[in-house]
C-alpha cells in the first residue's frame, strides 16, 4: 500500500520544526539509568548488582518456557560484559545470593499479560511477571540497564520498576514485495522490535512488484510473480521513467515462513501476513492473467505507483483462487488476524468489466465502491469460518465495512475514527506520524525517498488515540505501527537506517502513559541507545544530530523568527549567516533571532570540536513582502497547510517534494491571496513559483493576475497573463509578472487552477492541483 497525492499526509511545519511536546510529569531519571521505553514506575536506589562468573539465573523447575528465556538474558548479559551466567532450573536455596531469579507471580492481576515488576538490589535481582510474555519483556529492560558497549566487571544499578504497556498492539511493518530482504534480515529486524518491546510484526508479502510467499497449489504465483525484469532507476515522477533491465525477486518458502513466525514466538511477537487484495495484485494476475478483467497478458511491475489491473470481483474463479491462497497461508501464521490490504484499488477495469458489472446488478449494488465492499465481506465470511478476523487499510470503510472485520487506519486518523465509533477494532498508522520510509532530516542530506519528511520528535509527538473520541469508543483503538515501505529501500542497511532511531520514539508512544511522555527525557535516554546500536552493528540514522532549521514569519517584526533546533542532545549548535562553512568559532546559538534581510543560513551541531552532524542549509529571500499579513480567499487543502497564508511570504522556496512543509496545495480551487504590505510602496514586478507533477495531477496554474489597491477595496488590474507549461516531469514553474511601477498597499495574486484533466467525471477524481509557494514582490 503505498500513497496517493490525495491521501498522502504533508508535513504541516518545514523542515526546520516541530511544536515540543509537553508532559505532566516528568520520568524519573538517574545517572546510569535510560530505558526505552520509559516505565510507568522507576525509583532509582541505592548500589549495584555486580555481575561476576558466581551469578546465576533461576528459573522455575519444569518450564521450558521460563528456561528459554532465562538462557536469552545470559546470552545477552554475555554480550555486554563477557560473563554468562548459568541458568538453573530449580528453586533457589538460601544460598542463591547474589542471583537473578525470575519468577511468575501468583497474586492477582494487575500486570496483564506484558507486565512486570523488576527489583534490582546489590545482594539480588528478581524479575517477576504474571504471564512469561511478561518476564520476556522485564529482560529487556535488564539488557538496557547492562552497558550498552562490552564491558568486563559491569553491574545494573539499583532500581525498582513496576511496569506495563499502554496499548496492546505495537507494530512494525515491513514491506518485502517493493524489495525483498533475507531471512536473516527478517530475523534482525524481529529482534529490533523485541529491544523496543513491540509484539506484532506486520509481514507485506505481496504486492504488484513481487509476490513473495510460496503457495504450493499455484507455483507460478513465486516462479513468475516472484520476479520481475527490471526496476525503476531514480525517483518515480522526477523525469522520464529509467529502468535497469535486471532481473529482480525472490520467495520464502513455507518452512522459511514457519522459521521466521517460530524466531518471532520465541520473542513474543506475532506475525500478521497481509496478503493483498482486490488491488495490488499484478505479479499474481501476470502468474494468472484469467484472474483479471481483461485477460492480460501482464508483467510483474518495474515501477511504483497504483496500477488499473486487479483482481476481477466479477469472476468465481478469483475468489476460489484466494480462498485457496488463504487456506495454505492461514495455517503458517499463529495469528489471529490475516490482512488482506483494500486499499488503492481503481475501479477502472471494473467500470467496463462485463462480469463486474453482471455482479453490481445480481447481487443490487450501488456503484463500483459497494463492489469491493462485496469482495471484502465475501473475503471475510470465508477468513471467519476459519477462526480468523481480517484487517485492511481504510479504504474497506468504502461501501459499507465487513461485519468483523478491523482497520489499519493510514490516510491520516480519520479513518480509525470512524471504525471505532463503528464499534470496530482500529490499529493507527497515519503517514504523517509514523510512515518511515518518509525522510527523517533534510532530504538534501538524505539518502534517496519517496518524499514527506518525519523527523525524530515529529514521531515522539504522536498520540494514537483521537480525543474526540468517547471513553468507550477509545477501547476500540488497540495500538499503532510503523509502517516501512521500500520502493527506494533496496537494502537491509538501509531499512536500519530508515527505522532507527524512530522505532524508539515509536516504542515510547505505545508502552509509555501519556502523562509520562517527556520529550527532554527522550533525548538524554537517547544516548546510551545509540550506543547500544552502534554495537549490534546497526546502520542507524544520526540525523537527529544534524540541525533542524525552522523559520516562522513575524508580522509584527517583517521578518522570520529563526530557531535551531537539535533532535539529539549534548552537541552544540552554531551557525553563519553569510553561506560560510561553520566551524566550533562560528557564533553560538543561544537563542530565536529574527532575520529580515536576504541570508544564507548554515548551522551544524559540534561535540568535542567536531561535527555531530552534517551541515544544514536555509536560503532566505528577502523582499518587500516578506512575512507581511496575508489572507486567501479560499483556504488550501487540509492535508497541504504548510504554516497557511504566511508560507507565500516567508522568504522560502519549496523542494520537488510537495510534502516538505513549504507549498500550499488548492485542490480544484484557485490561489487567491491578498498581501497587505502595511505601508504604501512602490511595487513593480512578482516572482511567483508553482509546483509541477504530471503523475499526481499537479499542474501549473493557467492564468495568473495581480492586482494592487491603497484601500484594500478598490483594485486596479496591473498584470494578466497565461503561464507557459513547464518541462515534463516534476519540475518548478516560476512565473514573473512586471508592471509598471504603481504605489500601492496592498497587493492580490489569483493563480486560476487548470482545467480537470477528465471533465464530467467526480471532481475526487479529476480536480487538478495547484501547489504554490513564494510570492516575491518588488
Amino acid at each position: 500500500m503505498k500513497k496517493t497525492l490525495l491521501a498522502a499526509v504533508a508535513a504541516t511545519l518545514s523542515l526546520a520544526g516541530l511544536a515540543p511536546v509537553h508532559s505532566q510529569q516528568a520520568p524519573v531519571s538517574a545517572a546510569g539509568i535510560a530505558v526505552i521505553p520509559q516505565p510507568v514506575r522507576l525509583v532509582p536506589g541505592t548500589g549495584r548488582f555486580a555481575i561476576t562468573p558466581e551469578t546465576k539465573i533461576y528459573v522455575g523447575p519444569k518450564n521450558e518456557e521460563l528456561r528459554r528465556i532465562g538462557q536469552s538474558l545470559s546470552a545477552e548479559i554475555g554480550r555486554a560484559t563477557g560473563v554468562t551466567p548459568p541458568v538453573v532450573a530449580a528453586a533457589p536455596g538460601k544460598q542463591a545470593a547474589g542471583a537473578i531469579h525470575l519468577k511468575l507471580l501468583a497474586a492477582p492481576d494487575t500486570l496483564g499479560a506484558e507486565g512486570y515488576t523488576l527489583s534490582v538490589q546489590p545482594g539480588q535481582v528478581v524479575l517477576a511477571a504474571r504471564q512469561p510474555q511478561g518476564l520476556y519483556l522485564g529482560t529487556q529492560t535488564i539488557r538496557q540497564l547492562l552497558p550498552p558497549q562490552r564491558t568486563a566487571g559491569a553491574s545494573l544499578p539499583a532500581v525498582e520498576v513496576t511496569d506495563k504497556p499502554r496499548y496492546q498492539w505495537r507494530g512494525m511493518h515491513l514491506d518485502v514485495s517493493r524489495h525483498f530482504f533475507p531471512v536473516e534480515f527478517v530475523k534482525q529486524y524481529i529482534d529490533y522490535l523485541a529491544l523496543h518491546k513491540m509484539n506484532t510484526f506486520h509481514w507485506h508479502l505481496t504486492d504488484d512488484q513481487g509476490w513473495r510467499i510460496e503457495i504450493k497449489k499455484y507455483p507460478k504465483l513465486t516462479s513468475v510473480g516472484g520476479f520481475r525484469e527490471g526496476t525503476l532507476i531514480g525517483h518515480y515522477g522526477a523525469k522520464v521513467p529509467e529502468y535497469d533491465h535486471v532481473r529482480y525477486g525472490g520467495f520464502y518458502t513455507q518452512e522459511q515462513i514457519k522459521e521466521v513466525v517460530k524466531y518471532a514466538q520465541d520473542r513474543y511477537i506475532t506475525v500478521v501476513p497481509e496478503i493483498e487484495m482486490p488491488g495490488h495484485a499484478l505479479a499474481a494476475l501476470t502468474a494468472y492473467p484469467e484472474l483479471s478483467c481483461t485477460g492480460g497478458p501482464f508483467q510483474v511491475g518495474q515501477t511504483w505507483g497504483v496500477y488499473d489491473d486487479i483482481f476481477c470481483a466479477g469472476n468465481d474463479q478469483t475468489f476460489a483462487f484466494l480462498q485457496d491462497v488463504l487456506t495454505e497461508v492461514m495455517p503458517l501464521f499463529p495469528s489471529k488476524i490475516v490482512h488482506i490490504g483494500g486499499d488503492e484499488a481503481p475501479k477502472t477495469r471494473w467500470k467496463t468489466c462485463p462480469k463486474c458489472q453482471a455482479r453490481i446488478k445480481a447481487e443490487h449494488l450501488k456503484d463500483e465502491h459497494e463492489l469491493q465492499s462485496y469482495f471484502v465481506q465475501r473475503m471475510e465470511k470465508f477468513v471467519n469460518s476459519k477462526g480468523k478476523t481480517i484487517m485492511g487499510w481504510d479504504e474497506i470503510l468504502e461501501g459499507g465495512l465487513a461485519p468483523n472485520a478491523a482497520v489499519m487506519s493510514w490516510r491520516g486518523m480519520e479513518g480509525g475514527t470512524a471504525a471505532a465509533r463503528q464499534k470496530h477494532q482500529v490499529v493507527m498508522t497515519p503517514g504523517e506520524f509514523v510512515y518511515f520510509d518518509h525522510a527523517q532530516g533534510d532530504p538534501s542530506l538524505e539518502p534517496l525517498s519517496i518524499g514527506g519528511y518525519l523527523p525524530l520528535e515529529k514521531v515522539y509527538a504522536f498520540e494514537p488515540t483521537p480525543k474526540e473520541l468517547t471513553a468507550e469508543e477509545r477501547k476500540y483503538i488497540l495500538g499503532a505501527q510503523a509502517n516501512l515501505w521500500t520502493e527506494y529501500i533496496p537494502t537491509t542497511q538501509q531499512a536500519e537506517y530508515m527505522v532507527l532511531p524512530r522505532m524508539s520514539a515509536l516504542a515510547e508512544v505505545l508502552w509509555t502513559p501519556a502523562s509520562l511522555k517527556n520529550w527532554e527525557s527522550f533525548k538524554v535516554r537517547m544516548q546510551p541507545q545509540y550506543q547500544r546500536f552502534a554495537a549490534l552493528g546497526a546502520n542507524y540514522a544520526k540525523s537527529a544530530f544534524n540541525v533542524r532549521q525552522q523559520f516562522v514569519p513575524d508580522t509584527t517584526k517583517g521578518g522570520d523568527v529563526v530557531r535551531l533546533l537539535l533532535d539529539a542532545t549534548g552537541p552544540q549548535i552554531v551557525y553563519t549567516l553569510d553561506g560560510s562553512a561553520p566551524s566550533p568559532s562560528s557564533a553560538i546559538y543561544k537563542g530565536p533571532f529574527t532575520l529580515s534581510s536576504s541570508a544564507v543560513v548554515k548551522a551544524t551541531s559540534f561535540e568535542n570540536g567536531q561535527p555531530a552532524g552534517k551541515t544544514t542549509t536555509t536560503k532566505l529571500l528577502a523582499h518587500k513582502a516578506l512575512a507581511a499579513p496575508t489572507r486567501l480567499a479560499s483556504a488550501p487543502n487540509k492535508n497541504y497547510l504548510a504554516q497557511g497564508p504566511l508560507t507565500l511570504v516567508d522568504g522560502l522556496h519549496g523542494s520537488l517534494s510537495h510534502t516538505d512543509g513549504r507549498w500550499l496545495g488548492f485542490l480544484g480551487t484557485d490561489l487567491m491571496a491578498t498581501i497587505d504590505l502595511k505601508k504604501t510602496a512602490e511595487v513593480s514586478s512578482l516572482r511567483s513559483t508553482f509546483l509541477q507533477k504530471l503523475e499526481d495531477k499537479i499542474l501549473l496554474p493557467r492564468v495568473l493576475e495581480v492586482a494592487v489597491s491603497n484601500d484594500g477595496r478598490t483594485y486596479k488590474t496591473v498584470y494578466t497573463g497565461p503561464v507557459e507549461a513547464a518541462q515534463s516531469g516534476t519540475s518548478i514553474g516560476e512565473v514573473k509578472a512586471d508592471w509598471k511601477k504603481t504605489k500601492a498597499r496592498f497587493v492580490r495574486v489569483t493563480a486560476k487552477n487548470a482545467q480537470p484533466l477528465a471533465p464530467g467525471t467526480t471532481p475526487q477524481d479529476t480536480d487538478t492541483w495547484l501547489f504554490a509557494d513564494e510570492l516575491v514582490v518588488e
